[in-house]
């Protein structure tokens, strides 16, 4: 049944933003870098899973920007979203250009929200079109 495919690979999504959550309200030596990582691929999944519902296939990108374009594409409302994936892209900016000046004061705390927000928002809106079940 696809619905229980989507709900099992939204929980999943659940469980490693989970995991990413608990390393790092814990205190965690890894640079900023590795979260934004794995926060990004998060997002990728994200976008993907929720498309995917929709019957929709997203380039195959690790650039979030490209990914998202493809993703709002008939669908206006989903640019809710449209800041927080920016706001990914931007952290990673910072990083490429070596400004860690301009990085939010605790970046890894916003990145983790950003991208729970992100879940958030697609979960509901999955759960509201009946894609959940």
């Amino acid at each position: 049944m696809p619905e229980k495919n989507i709900v099992n690979q939204f929980d999943s999504i659940d469980e490693r933003l989970d995991s990413l959550e608990h390393v790092y309200s814990a205190g965690n030596d890894n640079p900023f870098d590795h979260l934004l990582a794995e926060a990004s691929g998060i997002c990728k999944a994200l976008l993907e899973l929720f498309a995917s519902a929709h019957g929709k296939v997203l380039p195959d990108s690790d650039d979030l920007l490209v990914l998202f374009k493809a993703f709002v594409k008939g669908d206006a409302s989903l640019t809710a979203i449209r800041d927080n994936v920016r706001e990914l892209v931007y952290y990673r900016n910072c990083i490429n250009e070596e400004r860690y000046d301009v990085l939010p004061k605790n970046p890894e705390k916003m990145t983790l929200h950003t991208v729970r927000h992100i879940y958030f928002y697609l979960r509901s809106r999955a759960d509201q079109e009946a894609l959940l079940g």
